[in-house]
């Protein structure tokens, strides 16, 4: 069995093709991409969506709300989400969140409340990187 050599094309034949085509399709995508819409435009929509995100209480959360007779108002939920914004835009993952009297346990990425303690119990918290007095 013999292979024509001369019916393949050589590496930098391939080479040139490759590199011609794509950055034609570079040029082209870049051209739609300022077209349309900026990666800052892009970013700021997400953080935006991420800013807005209601918060969730875990289950733990809502126990300890109920049993300490801990009823936030809407000012306080509505600080206590502002709080949550803050950390997660100084790069907190797990914060304590201090609104009036009461703290929070927020973990930032998930959104979510994992606890809360009111003014009539010690205070110790462990295994956050980050607080934020509302």
């Amino acid at each position: 069995m013999s292979i024509n050599v001369n019916q393949f094309p050589s590496i930098e034949q391939m080479t040139r093709k490759i590199g011609t085509g794509a950055n034609l399709s570079n040029q082209n995508l870049q051209k739609k991409i300022s077209r349309d819409t900026s990666f800052q435009e892009i970013l700021e929509k997400q953080q935006l969506a991420k800013r807005t995100s209601e918060l969730k209480f875990s289950k733990h959360a809502n126990e300890r709300l109920a049993s300490r007779n801990i009823d936030l108002s809407e000012d306080q939920l509505q600080r206590l989400e502002t709080g949550a914004m803050k950390a997660s835009e100084k790069g907190i993952t797990e914060s304590l969140v201090m609104v009036d009297n009461l703290a929070f346990i927020v973990n930032i990425k998930s959104s979510t409340v994992i606890t809360a303690v009111n003014d009539g119990e010690d205070k110790v918290f462990t295994n956050i990187d980050g607080a934020v007095v509302i």
